[in-house]
């Protein structure tokens, strides 16, 4: 009995109080750094969630737009950034052709981005900002524009005009 007396109680417990503090302390390190490590290599190793700009908008019935009649229409549209979801409101500028076809462009002028509106007189697409002018077709007739006016993906679909994304016009004027 008294051989136990004589050996320390560290000796006995098999540890001190230093290794108790440092075990504490390597146990807290390892807490904090896997509560910032984990979201923070989940963050970086999984893909954000996909933009989703191939998806349709139904802008509206098909009798509803005249041929050879430029119509502005607004519309609403959800764009996914990463985790974000975003409603926003756009317009775009639809002409039904002869044909039965029908082209949507979008709304920005080519040159610096302002809105043109249809000049009902001329029968052409104006500029306001630097005098732009564009054919039914979307085509540059006169002005600093480079380009022809932008085009919305278009598809009918059980009589109504549906526009996936918008596609930028890449022909330059001559």
């Amino acid at each position: 009995m008294e051989e136990l007396d004589s050996v320390p109680p560290a000796a006995v417990a098999g540890s001190s109080r230093r290794g108790f503090f440092q075990a504490g302390v390597l146990g807290l390190g390892s807490a904090i750094a896997g509560a910032l490590g984990l979201p923070a290599l989940a963050y970086l190793l999984t893909p954000p969630k996909s933009r989703q700009q191939d998806a349709w908008i139904e802008i509206g019935e098909l009798n509803k737009f005249a041929t050879g009649a430029p119509l502005e229409v607004a519309f609403h549209r959800n764009r996914t950034d990463a985790w974000k979801v975003v409603s926003e409101k756009d317009t775009l500028w639809v002409v039904k052709r002869a044909d039965g076809g029908v082209t949507a462009f979008g709304p920005q002028c080519t040159h610096l981005g302002c809105a043109y509106h249809w000049d009902e007189g001329r029968q052409q697409f104006l500029c306001p900002c630097h005098s732009s002018l564009f054919r039914i077709d979307g085509s540059v007739i006169s002005g600093p524009a480079p380009r022809p006016l932008d085009r919305y993906e278009t598809k009918l679909e059980n009589g109504k005009l549906m526009v996936g994304r918008l596609l930028i016009s890449s022909e330059r004027q001559a």
